[in-house]
């Protein structure tokens, strides 16, 4: 069964993925960051038990499971992998996860929220991915029932996601505006119309891997219609200046570009040792080339694919035991030198 992150949309050389976020409350609750131990975990049991019953009612499969009670690395890995949030992984209270079999489902439980209805879907179908959360959110609506006011809409213990309870997000590789230092600018055009962009990896703008996400900044007074329109419009605009800026950067200095891919290609192929920054840099230039069509593989390659499986957790999870920073490196080289196939 695919993966979200092992197909191809039309948009695919610019847009990565799209995902909606429900934050939800169990009535009769007090929010997370309020309750002990025992109401948590008591919690966390009530909605893993539906586990069967929801499976049933989707027709479809689905796993459970508590995650506090996973290995850290474990925990590191779902986050690498986009299933859960940092936020999840790094919880001490009793905390749960429920994920359909391809992934592109999953249901946090007991993060910031009760519950953190997570829909990931390929290309610009957030209104897809809404339909598919809103499905799920009334089953657990009509299991569980939630806190929600007639005035304010669903209640939540942020008060950005008030409302609607809606984080509607598109995952997006920005190699030409970021190199070109055009992402604070960007994020201060885009802040007017209620919406933020934020690297995904790194800590500064210029993003290890050059992959951000936009999303809507807040929920209350719009509706969901209304904040997918807004954020389809800006995602839209984001991907026309992105192409703009590739094809002027390749139309004035193809050759250096196609010298950067080949040398990236090059290193990853035949380097010995390479850390997380340097792979991720490097499996960006590759990406940038192929979509430029600057490179060609002899075999399928999915790039977003490696630049999940070479992080930290996940390269310990392939090498199959826990590694120091310099066993990392050595394995995650060896790896992407018997991964990457051949060029044309």
């Amino acid at each position: 069964m695919k993966k979200w992150y092992e197909g191809m949309s039309a948009d695919s050389d610019v847009l990565l993925s799209c995902r909606i976020r429900l934050a939800r409350n169990i009535k009769g609750y007090l929010f997370s960051k309020k309750m002990n131990e025992q109401q948590a975990s008591d919690l966390v049991q009530k909605v893993l038990n539906l586990t069967d019953s929801f499976a049933e009612h989707e027709n479809e499969k689905y796993y459970s499971c508590r995650v506090n009670a996973l290995r850290d690395i474990d925990k590191a890995s779902m986050v690498e992998w986009h299933i859960i949030s940092s936020a999840l992984a790094q919880k001490n209270q009793s905390t749960g996860i429920i994920i359909s079999e391809d992934e592109q489902v999953s249901i946090m439980v007991n993060e910031e929220d009760h519950l953190r209805i997570q829909v990931t879907q390929q290309g610009m179908n957030l209104s897809k991915a809404l339909d598919k959360a809103n499905e799920i959110d009334d089953y657990f609506s009509e299991q569980l029932g939630y806190a929600f006011d007639k005035h304010y809409g669903y209640l939540t213990s942020c008060p950005t996601t008030v409302g609607t309870g809606l984080r509607a997000s598109y995952l997006l590789f920005l190699p030409a505006l970021s190199m070109g230092g055009k992402i604070e600018q960007l994020a201060e055009e885009i802040s007017k119309y209620g919406v933020q962009i934020r690297n995904i990896y790194g800590e500064s703008n210029k993003s290890t891997g050059h992959i951000f996400e936009i999303s809507n900044k807040t929920t209350l007074g719009r509706s969901e219609s209304e904040i997918i329109e807004n954020l389809d419009q800006i995602t839209a605009r984001i991907m026309t200046q992105e192409r703009k800026r590739r094809e002027y950067i390749l139309s004035i200095n193809s050759e250096e570009v196609e010298d950067k891919v080949y040398r990236s290609y090059g290193v990853l192929k035949y380097a010995k040792k390479l850390n997380t920054q340097d792979s991720m840099l490097m499996l960006s230039q590759l990406k940038l080339g192929q979509d430029a069509s600057l490179i060609q593989f002899t075999g399928e390659f999915n790039i977003l694919k490696t630049m999940m499986e070479i992080r930290p957790a996940n390269i310990q999870k392939l090498g199959k035991k826990q590694m120091s920073r310099n066993e990392r490196d050595r394995y995650r080289a060896h790896y992407l030198n018997q991964l990457i196939p051949s060029i044309k």
